[in-house]
């Protein structure tokens, strides 16, 4: 007997577990309904660079009835966490042969609630990139339209599940990594209050505490029930979040109270605002008027610029840490051949700053957060913008081109100084511009979620993102499933068919 996949596609996550624990179909049909999927569609999309079928074909028959997703299969991206015994590259040749020798807390958590992890999915290199189109991998495509991109930097997770071969998939998010592939995707990509979900044992934190991780889905209810799956600190972290609900999916289903809802339609990090991300917007602010909340206008307290540099600061000291980090887990000399132009440059820009300026970039984010904690509850109680600042580039658009590749490699003779602070003011005033609306959350630490909301004339899906206080993750799902009871996307969605 085999799952056919127009059967596989009318799923999520939590219905195929119900479709197994039943009895109605077998974890191994389930899977194989997956490979199939994967192997009609990848070769367009690009989407799933690693695949161990065999392995999670043995693995299969034990899984139902395991955790709440016992038996679905799932897809991790090649970074953002480690799986013992499978390769990890992070997209860069540096790392091209590298596998870790044991799995991060998180993917022992993916584990435990019973997804079956049967492949990993493409991204930029060290997550850099809001696209995913690395020179060791190729470029992910969007399935929506192949032309365009599926942003990144977990690209290739929201093209996976956007094309149905998965109902859900890992990602990260450093800066919007979940949240713009997401809106990319048509997809619910939350990012977590920071220390929900752990990073350990082998990451104290990521990117200065920018960085967390889940995944994106289909449904509300699937990001909420792997909430309940993976959420609490793990030994040692740094920090924990505020003590959640006892369950976010029981959470998620309840209608949220009348809330004050502030929304802005200007740009946080950059200058323009494209009138499809504008519309999302409007269409976003009518709906919740109609379901029956306060809706007003309430522009950010952010300087665009200073937040732009400080991020850019954070990133581009973490990139010469990780650089130095492949050293040491591989035993061999960082060599500039073996990573990308821009990531080299990153690592160069990384390296020749004071430690005064990596405190101030920091400080930035924290003082923005206490600015925050000062409007969200007396002013508001979750703020919304777009997603993104502009609909997906189409793929190539923001590659480097062969002119700031030989500008790079000037760079990179260059040495530490002036050059290079300025090269770095200005890759933060340049490249994210298209892509400016999610990083301040990463420094403030607060949740932000995408919720589809918007599809433009040239057929591309555009979301919005609904911002709480921090450790509101659960108002942030009750909201998202209340917006997508009255307007559900699901069906939407290019998960069945040709591409």
């Amino acid at each position: 007997m085999s799952m056919r996949h127009d059967e596989y596609a009318k799923y999520d996550g939590l219905g195929l577990a119900s479709l197994i624990e039943a009895g109605d179909v077998t974890p191994t049909e389930v899977l194989k309904a997956a490979i199939a999927r994967r192997n009609a569609v990848n070769p367009v999309i690009n989407a799933v660079v690693e695949s161990w079928d065999d392995e999670a074909l043995k693995a299969a028959p034990g899984l139902r009835g395991q955790g709440p997703f016992g038996g679905v299969p799932f897809l991790i991206k090649d970074m953002d966490g480690m799986l013992g015994g499978h390769r990890c590259t992070f997209s860069s040749r540096s790392l091209e042969d590298w596998i870790p020798e044991r799995s991060s807390e998180l993917m022992v958590r993916f584990q435990k609630a019973g997804l079956n992890i049967f492949g990993k999915t493409n991204c930029p290199e060290f997550g850099i990139m809001g696209i995913s189109e690395p020179e060791l991998r190729g470029p992910a495509r969007n399935p929506w339209n192949t032309d365009h991109t599926p942003g990144g930097s977990s690209g290739g997770s929201a093209a996976a599940v956007a094309a149905g071969i998965v109902p859900l998939a890992h990602g990260g998010d450093g800066g919007g990594s979940l949240r713009i592939p997401a809106s990319h995707c048509g997809l619910i990509g939350l990012k977590t209050t920071r220390g929900l979900v752990p990073l350990g044992p082998d990451e104290a934190e990521g990117w200065d505490g920018l960085v967390v991780r889940l995944l994106m889905s289909r449904t509300v209810r699937d990001t909420a029930a792997a909430l309940d799956a993976v959420a609490g600190s793990d030994p040692g972290a740094p920090y924990a979040a505020p003590v959640g609900p006892k369950s976010y999916l029981a959470a998620a289903s309840r209608k949220p109270p009348k809330l004050r809802v502030g929304f802005s339609t200007r740009s946080i990090f950059g200058k323009a605002m494209h009138p499809d991300a504008i519309e999302a917007v409007d269409k976003a602010v009518a709906l919740l008027a109609g379901l029956g909340h306060e809706v007003f206008e309430y522009d950010l307290p952010v300087d665009p610029g200073e937040g732009a540099r400080a991020y850019m600061t954070i990133v581009a000291a973490n990139v010469a840490n990780e650089v130095a980090w492949t050293e040491t887990v591989t035993g061999r000399k960082a060599d500039p051949h073996n990573f990308e132009r821009a990531t080299w440059f990153l690592k160069q820009a990384g390296s020749s700053m004071s430690a005064a300026e990596m405190s101030a970039a920091r400080a930035y984010g924290y003082v923005q957060n206490r600015k925050f904690a000062d409007i969200f509850g007396p002013e508001f109680d979750v703020h919304l913008t777009a997603t993104v600042a502009r609909p997906p580039v189409r793929v190539g658009e923001l590659a480097t081109s062969p002119v700031e590749q030989v500008g790079l490699s000037m760079l990179q003779r260059v040495g530490p100084g002036p050059v290079l602070r300025k090269a770095r003011a200005d890759l933060a005033e340049n490249r994210l511009e298209a892509t400016p609306q999610t990083q301040i959350y990463n420094m403030t630490g607060q949740p932000a979620i995408n919720v589809p909301m918007h599809v433009t004339r040239d057929g591309l899906p555009l979301g919005v993102q609904i911002a709480g206080r921090f450790g509101d993750d659960a108002l942030l799902l009750r909201i998202a499933g209340q917006i997508e009871s009255a307007q559900p996307w699901d069906q939407l969605l290019p998960t069945a068919g040709a591409l």
